[in-house]
């Protein structure tokens, strides 16, 4: 029997390698200890790539009752992906968890590049509109932004807090590995024009490697790249000997990240289509679960999907509600029976110690389980790591025009029309800056959500501070009876 092929895999079930499989017994996993019932409905779901909706949201309404349900939620869902992820080097196969006990083969080399000191800024400014927002002018778009509903308050307090203290956007200080650092929404060309030390991951390839090179000789910063050929300062060997693949190479990855011996800031922005994006969450989260446990001086950060399921506060439930009096929706609300402008949040959630939750879905079918999987596992690691000590930035990101999303032609139809219903679809320069200005609040400020030593009411307040959700969570209608409406509107604009 030929070898498997080296690096990250799916342990066979019943019989074969599937992701959708893994996803119904990782998410029935998470749900067991606390509800029974729905983790037998999760595995005995059929066409799960069709009905996997409604159970990802009833695991969320779990784990808003209770702290320890949210918890052991996420601890259970962890340990069901890693005891059924494999990985595979030099004809052998282990558990991808213990992958992380050797070195690896690889040995990466390091070359550094940095960029002029006039490249740095400190200054707080957001490109917006054509236009760059900074001062005051910012500061008015905060206000509108939260008048609108487009961000929430705690977001708009924490950019004000980052341009108050202009001193805290000097990250000489600080080291960031990105994992998939030339990502559309990663927040490399930002660390890198406040001047910071960035460990740059990121598969070979000469647009990967040509955009993050530009970006490091524009801004004020010192990045470190792995390379697997000889080592130079010159773009172009630099741009045909660099990167590394997590799926493959992640062992190599860690030895080399420890090499450097300072606290890390390590970054999740790692995306693929499909099965692999669950691949790479799944290695990402085991590399930086393994970081930690070497380093607690290890903090995380993420980029939450504005397209998933979110325990929101009472407040954004209620402003949803009162907006909801339009007499024509209501009326083809019903004509439709309830599939156009069905109401959010018809019931809401007590937990434990009294705090009042509605859950805000907004699962796109279209971007299916694999999808939904992965960023579960990152809103689970966050929710666990914050919980055991370590730092950790998660924040709610806008809905925004990056490649990966308008590729796709039904999700690029619908945020064209997304305007009329009241979401703002952000470009991605001004995403990029909105959230970069976010994870520098979340590193600096002591009392930031962030931050294991602020008293929070529950895990999942985490997500729900800070949001910069576009104006989704406070719809007066579930957006996915909106959906089909905007997707008719991009259309007739396009």
């Amino acid at each position: 029997m030929a070898a498997a092929p080296d690096g990250v895999r799916f342990a066979p079930i019943d019989g074969r390698e599937s992701s959708q499989a893994l996803g119904k017994r990782v998410f029935a996993s998470a749900a067991r200890f606390v509800d029974a019932d729905l983790a037998d409905r999760i595995e005995q779901t059929k066409e799960w790539r069709k009905n996997y909706i409604e159970p990802v949201r009833t695991l969320t309404e779990l784990g808003a009752r209770s702290t320890k349900d949210a918890l052991r939620i996420a601890s259970d869902g962890l340990d069901a992906l890693h005891a059924n992820m494999l990985f595979a080097h030099n004809g052998s196969t282990t558990a991808l968890r213990d992958a992380f006990e050797t070195s690896g083969a690889t040995q990466l080399r390091t070359t550094t590049i940095e960029g002029p000191n006039t490249g740095r800024v400190r200054e707080l400014t957001i490109p917006y509109k054509g236009g760059t927002l900074r001062g005051d002018a910012l500061r008015r778009q905060l206000g509108s932004w939260i008048e609108t509903g487009t961000i929430e308050a705690s977001c708009a307090e924490a950019i004000r807090s980052v341009m108050d203290t202009p001193e805290w956007l000097d990250l000489s200080d600080r080291h960031f590995a990105l994992l998939g650092a030339a990502s559309e929404m990663g927040p490399l060309e930002w660390l890198c024009r406040w001047g910071a030390n960035v460990y740059a991951i990121d598969i070979a390839g000469k647009p990967v490697w040509e955009r993050i090179l530009s970006l490091t000789l524009a801004g004020g910063g010192r990045v470190h790249v792995p390379m697997h050929g000889e080592v130079s300062s010159d773009p172009d060997p630099v741009i045909a000997a660099a990167g590394t693949d997590l799926l493959t190479e992640a062992p190599a990855v860690r030895a080399w990240l420890q090499s450097f011996d300072v606290p890390l800031v390590v970054g999740n922005y790692v995306y693929a289509d499909g099965s692999t994006f669950v691949r790479l969450a799944a290695v990402a989260d085991a590399l930086i679960t393994d970081l930690i446990e070497r380093d607690r001086r290890t903090a995380m950060s993420y980029l939450a999907t504005p397209t998933d399921v979110f325990a929101v506060p009472a407040e954004v439930v209620h402003a949803a509600r009162a907006a909801n009096k339009s007499v024509v929706k209501n009326a083809t609300r019903m004509i439709s029976r309830g599939r156009l402008f069905a109401p959010s949040y018809e019931t809401t959630i007590g937990s434990e110690n009294g705090v009042e939750w509605g859950i805000f879905d907004c699962l796109v079918l279209q971007q299916g389980p694999n999808y939904a999987l992965a960023k579960n596992v990152q809103k689970w690691r966050a929710v666990r790591a914050r919980e055991s000590g370590t730092l950790t930035s998660a924040n709610v990101a806008p809905a925004t025009k990056t490649r990966s999303v308008v590729k796709n032609r039904i999700l690029k139809s619908a945020y064209a029309g997304a305007g009329p219903f009241g979401v703002e679809i952000f470009q991605p320069e001004t995403s990029r800056a909105l959230m970069a200005a976010l994870l520098v609040h979340d590193i600096r400020n002591p009392g930031a959500a962030a931050s294991p030593a602020t008293e929070l009411n529950h895990p999942y307040e985490l997500f729900a501070q800070g949001a910069a959700h576009g104006g989704l969570w406070r719809l007066p209608h579930e957006p996915r009876t909106v959906l089909p409406l905007a997707v008719g509107v991009g259309l007739i604009k396009r």
